[in-house]
């Protein structure tokens, strides 16, 4: 990643929300594609050395993705995603949350509601993720799982595969 680009990781312990703006050498047509197809997400969306398989995804208002970030040795964590909202290339919403490998929600692990938002900033593309929590112990236990390194792999990792498919 340029030194150059926008990366905000702002902790709101009062409203219990995380805030991730990141600037992207790229498009928003691109950064939304990469966000929104299961094929591109499956390269970049887990932190090193994980892999992301996408189990299944329906990308609509009311679908869902069930996927897992795998570990080296095969150990699997599994996600859902619920889609709330959707506004093409400006907007979506959703529900997230960990589960096992039929989808079914984990109630002993924090849910969150996702509004992510793709703008332009000349030929770039902004992405500001604006997580919300139902506690403030559910937000420190995302942070002490690690969300901020995580997500700082996750996003380099997003930075090099749209270095690819912008060629």
């Amino acid at each position: 990643m340029k030194n150059n680009l926008q990366f905000d990781f702002l902790v709101d312990k009062e409203k219990n929300t995380l805030t991730i703006k990141r600037e992207f050498l790229a498009g928003r047509q691109l950064v939304w594609d990469a966000h929104t197809k299961s094929e591109l997400l499956d390269q970049w969306f887990a932190p090193k050395p994980l892999t992301t398989k996408t189990k299944s995804m329906d990308f609509r208002e009311g679908g869902h993705w069930i996927y897992a970030m795998v570990e080296p040795n095969g150990t699997e964590y599994w996600g859902r995603t619920d889609y709330l909202t959707i506004h093409p290339i400006d907007n979506y919403t959703a529900l997230d949350a960990f589960c096992n490998n039929e989808g079914e929600v984990n109630p002993d692990l924090p849910r969150a509601n996702w509004d992510v938002t793709f703008t332009d900033l000349g030929a770039n593309a902004v992405v500001e993720t604006v997580v919300t929590y139902q506690s403030l112990k559910d937000l420190e236990t995302v942070i002490n799982m690690g969300m901020q390194e995580g997500m700082t792999s996750t996003l380099e990792r997003l930075d090099d595969l749209l270095l690819i498919l912008n060629k």
